[in-house]
């Protein structure tokens, strides 16, 4: 092994044997013992560790296991992200809502027996003094004779239902305060970006996978989907959703999508389960939920514009009593009918009767029953006026009526 010797002026001589080995095994453990101090701080900033090297500020939670060369090795990591502090801060908020509905038979004590019919979730979204109150699907307190709401930490607690809205499957309920610490805040659904990360909290099939935690991304925004209110397999209304891949089953009905400030963004309400179709888990936006709730928790229902008519499509008729009775001209098979006219109604009150047939609102051209409700219940308001053209007798004519509120058509 060669080497410089410093006291004979750069003159290279040979040293060979122990002593030359020796210096040279010292130098490079010295530098090799440089080298590990210098590269173990980069290391712990790009976060790649050796398992039995951990920084100050980490700190276990598991079990430590020991591999074949006696090295202990850490196993499990205190992991805080964006997604586990939303949870944190809105998952303490989604409940469990329980529907107990009487059965058909008596028991042998003479009184009627109680069951448990359906579970679903809820959001706690205020506090008032000793009472606060929930928001979940109009479908999940349904039938119910009595509602239970269960807490995070396993508290149940009897529910008062305030008000359900079918056309919007919303509903309001309100428990005791006394065991209530946290309340959701709500965001604003309108900000919302295709593909920006949300969460599904909620309680899929029951108590047992109670807030359970699914996280996706905004698949579709405004998406409108046709509702069958009375299950005549007639289209009558269309609900305006967002779409998530969120997974969203039976039992999450109510609960809560998220955003990931931790901010309530959606209800959760429906998905579609079709054998060909994966990921389409639909949530009303918390925007078009806001005055519903607060209709529901001040009032019992959502005060709507009113007309005071029975409605029938015309393309719902046969063309036979289009002409016959409703003695529509030619060409005209659009429109809307009107079977009955209330009394003293805003529509009684227009002038309008039985068998006329309602054409345009407002200068806006109406198909069927469906557009007529939209324009009625997302463009009006209770007291505007509203224009009226339709046709009696085969003559078309016009008329305005102011709306008033009342129960809904």
């Amino acid at each position: 092994m060669g080497f410089y010797d410093d006291q004979s002026n750069g003159r290279y001589r040979e040293k060979r044997g122990r002593g030359g080995l020796f210096f040279s095994s010292l130098v490079g453990a010295i530098i090799g013992a440089v080298l590990v101090v210098m590269f173990i701080p980069s290391l712990a900033n790009s976060g790649v560790l050796p398992y039995n090297i951990q920084p100050k500020n980490q700190v276990s939670t598991g079990a430590n296991t020991t591999n074949n060369q006696g090295i202990v090795q850490n196993v499990s990591y205190n992991v805080t992200t964006n997604t586990t502090k939303a949870v944190d801060k809105a998952g303490p908020a989604v409940v469990g809502i329980t529907n107990i509905q009487s059965t058909n038979f008596w028991s042998d004590s003479g009184k009627k027996s109680e069951e448990a019919a359906g579970t679903g979730s809820g959001v706690i979204y205020k506090k008032v003094d000793n009472k606060a109150f929930v928001v979940t699907n109009h479908h999940v307190v349904e039938g119910a004779t009595k509602l239970e709401v269960s807490l995070t930490d396993g508290t149940k607690l009897p529910a008062k239902l305030l008000g359900s809205d079918i056309w919007s499957d919303l509903a309001v309920l309100e428990i005791d305060a006394s065991h209530v610490k946290t309340i959701a805040e709500f965001g604003n659904s309108d900000e919302l970006k295709m593909g920006e990360p949300v969460i599904a909290i909620g309680n899929p099939l029951g108590p047992t996978f109670s807030g359970s935690v699914t996280q996706g991304i905004v698949s579709g925004l405004k998406r409108t989907i046709p509702i069958d209110i009375n299950q005549d397999g007639i289209i009558d209304w269309q609900a305006e959703v967002l779409q998530t891949d969120a997974a969203i089953n039976p039992g999450n009905s109510g609960g809560a999508l998220v955003n990931i400030a931790g901010q309530v963004v959606g209800i959760n309400s429906m998905k579609i389960s079709q054998e060909a179709v994966e990921g389409i888990g639909l949530s009303i936006p918390i925007n078009s939920a806001k005055p519903i709730i607060n209709d529901l928790e001040q009032y019992g229902s959502v005060k709507r514009p009113y007309m005071g008519v029975d409605l029938k499509s015309v393309s719902e008729i046969p063309a036979y009593y289009q002409e016959e009775a409703l003695k529509l001209p030619r060409g005209i098979n659009y429109g809307v009918a009107l079977r009955q006219v209330v009394s003293n109604s805003p529509a009684a009150q227009a002038g309008l009767k039985e068998l006329d047939v309602i054409v345009e609102l407002d200068g806006k051209k109406i198909n069927d029953v469906l557009e007529l409700r939209k324009h009625l219940y997302q463009d009006k308001k209770i007291g505007e006026q509203m224009k009226v053209k339709f046709y009696r007798s085969g003559k078309l004519k016009e008329t305005t009526m102011r709306l008033s509120s009342d129960k809904m058509q």
